[in-house]
C-alpha cells in the first residue's frame, strides 16, 4: 500500500500545481505553441534525460532510483518547462503542459491504473504441473488475455500461478523469459486496451478495431513462433534425468483445481473494455476547452466510469485476493509519476516531428525515406523496435506516429502499412530487454522474489538476441 509520507508528497504536488494554475494569467490559455521548425534539437534534451534516467540509474544506483525516481522525473519536467516558458512565453509553456495532462497523460493513467486494479483482484489458486504442455497452454493464454486485459493485467494475473506451478523443476529460467517475450509484450498488439502505444493511438484517432485487423497476422505468426520454439527448449529440460525435485521438496504440491477468487472483477474487466470502445465509436461532437486543450465528452465519460470502476473493484474484491496476488500500488505509482514527465518533455519532439522537413529531425525522416520521400516499412519497424527497446515503447510510437504526421485518418487509410510497422515495433520489441516494456521488470522482480535466477540486464539481451531479433528478421521478410 501506499505510504502516508508518499501520499502526503502527492497531496503537496497536486497543490502546487494547482496553485500555479490559478496564478497564471486569465490570457495565459489563450496562447498557441510555437511551429516546431522554430525549435532546436535542444528541445529534446529533456526527453532524452528522462528516458535514459529510467534506462540507466536502475541499472547502477537502484536504491537511488527507487527512492527518488519521483523526484528525478519532476526535475526534467522542470527542465523542459522553465526554459520554454523563458523563450516562448509563459501562456505557451502552461497551453504545452495542459495539452500534456489533460488530452493525453490522464486518459493514459487512468486506464493503465483501472486495468491493474481490476486485474489485480483476480486470484489465481492452486497448482498444476508444469510440463511442457501445460507451460506452453499458460503461456499461450497469457498471450490471448493481454490484449484484453493489458500485458500488465495479464502478467500479474499468471505470474505467480506459473511460479507455482514450475517450483518443482530445476531449469525454468526460460520459462519466464519467454512468458516476458510473449504475455508482456507480444500479446498486447491486438487492441488499445493490449499495450500503451496503441491507447495512445487510439487517443490520437486510430480506431478501436484497427489494430486488431490490420496487427492480426504479425502478431499470430511471432506468437506460434516463439510458442513452438519454447514448446521444444521446455521439451528438452523437462527430459532431462533429475529435472524435477522429489515430491518431498515441491514447495506447493500439484491440487486437483483451480480455484478463482474475484471473480467480480471479469464483470468489471467487460465494462472497461465497453467504455474504451464506446468513447472511439460515439462521437456526440461536444468538446470541452480545459486550460488550452481540447477535451471531448466522450472521453469525460470514458475516464469518470474508469475511475468508478477502480472504485468498485476496490470495494467488491475479497482482501484475500489481493493479498493472494501481493498488490500494492508501487507499481503503477511509478508509471504514474514517471509517465508524467515522459508526456511533458516529449511535448517538443511532436512539434519539430510535425514540422517534417522544416524540422530539426528532417534526418531522421531521411533515414526511413525512400529517395522520392516514400516511407520505408521495414526501417520503420526497426527503428521504432529498436528505440523501443531500450527507452520505452510508448513515447516512441508517439514519436514515429508524428514523425509521419500524426493524422491517425490519413495513416489509417494511405499509410497504413507503415503504421502497422510502427505499432508492431513499437509492441513486439518491447521484449528486447528489460527495459522496453513496464511488465518486463514487474515479472523479473516477482520470479527472483520467489528463487528463480533471472538473466542480468545483458544475459537477457542475449535471449531476446538468440531468439527475438531472428523471429523479427523473419517477421519483416514476410511482412513489411
Amino acid at each position: 500500500m501506499v505510504q502516508p509520507r508518499a501520499a502526503c508528497s502527492r497531496k503537496a504536488a497536486a497543490g502546487a500545481f494547482a496553485s500555479v494554475a490559478l496564478a497564471w494569467p486569465a490570457g495565459a490559455w489563450a496562447a498557441a505553441l510555437p511551429d516546431g521548425a522554430a525549435l532546436g534539437p535542444h528541445w529534446a534534451l529533456p526527453f532524452a534525460g528522462i528516458l535514459l534516467s529510467i534506462a540507466v540509474i536502475p541499472l547502477f544506483a537502484p536504491a537511488f532510483w527507487h527512492r527518488h525516481f519521483g523526484k528525478v522525473a519532476a526535475l526534467w519536467a522542470i527542465a523542459f518547462l522553465a526554459p520554454f516558458a523563458y523563450a516562448f512565453g509563459a501562456a505557451a509553456a502552461a497551453l504545452a503542459l495542459a495539452h500534456a495532462f489533460v488530452a493525453e497523460y490522464i486518459p493514459f493513467i487512468v486506464l493503465l491504473t483501472a486495468l491493474y486494479t481490476i486485474a489485480g483482484g483476480i486470484c489465481v489458486r492452486g497448482n498444476l504441473h508444469g510440463s511442457p504442455r501445460v507451460n506452453t497452454a499458460m503461456l499461450a493464454l497469457g498471450t490471448a488475455l493481454a490484449s484484453i486485459m493489458g500485458t500488465t493485467g495479464a502478467a500479474m494475473l499468471l505470474i505467480r500461478p506459473l511460479l507455482r506451478a514450475n517450483d518443482n523443476r530445476r531449469h525454468v529460467v526460460h520459462v519466464f523469459v519467454f512468458f516476458i517475450f510473449l504475455v508482456a509484450n507480444v500479446g498486447g498488439s491486438l487492441s488499445p486496451l493490449g499495450d500503451p502505444p496503441l491507447f495512445l493511438g487510439f487517443l490520437n484517432g486510430v480506431g478501436f478495431f484497427w489494430t486488431t485487423r490490420h496487427l492480426a497476422l504479425p502478431m499470430l505468426f511471432v506468437t506460434a513462433v516463439l510458442l513452438t520454439v519454447f514448446y521444444a527448449l521446455d521439451a528438452y529440460f523437462y527430459k532431462r534425468p533429475g529435472e524435477e525435485r522429489a515430491p518431498g521438496l515441491d514447495p506447493s504440491p500439484d491440487s486437483l483445481g483451480i480455484v478463482i477468487e474475484g471473480k467480480r472483477n471479469f464483470g468489471l474487466l467487460a465494462l472497461a473494455i465497453a467504455l474504451v470502445l464506446m468513447s472511439g465509436l460515439w462521437k456526440p461532437g461536444i468538446v470541452f476547452d480545459v486550460a488550452g486543450a481540447h477535451l471531448a465528452l466522450q472521453d469525460v465519460v470514458r475516464d469518470t466510469a474508469l475511475a468508478v470502476l477502480t472504485l468498485v473493484s476496490l470495494a467488491i474484491t475479497p482482501r484475500t485476493a489481493r493479498t493472494g496476488n501481493a498488490f500494492n500500488w508501487a507499481p503503477i505509482e511509478e508509471v504514474a509519476k514517471l509517465f508524467a514527465a515522459i508526456f511533458v518533455t516529449i511535448a517538443p519532439v511532436v512539434m519539430m516531428l510535425k514540422a517534417g522537413e522544416r524540422g530539426a529531425f528532417a534526418s531522421v525522416l531521411h533515414v526511413v525515406t525512400d529517395t522520392q520521400g516514400r516511407p520505408i516499412d521495414a526501417m520503420y519497424f526497426w527503428a521504432t523496435g529498436i528505440l523501443s527497446s531500450f527507452l520505452d515503447n510508448a513515447p516512441t510510437y508517439l514519436v514515429f506516429f508524428n514523425l509521419m504526421g500524426g493524422d491517425a485518418r490519413v495513416l489509417m487509410d494511405t499509410g497504413a502499412s507503415t503504421l502497422v510497422a510502427i505499432s508492431a515495433g513499437a509492441v513486439f520489441m518491447g521484449a528486447n530487454s528489460y527495459i522496453g516494456n513496464a511488465p518486463n521488470f514487474m515479472v523479473k522482480a516477482i520470479a527472483e522474489s520467489r528463487g528463480v535466477r533471472m538473466p542480468s540486464f545483458f544475459g537477457y539481451l542475449g535471449w531476446s538476441g538468440a531468439v527475438l531479433i531472428p523471429v523479427f528478421l523473419l517477421t519483416t521478410w514476410l511482412f513489411f
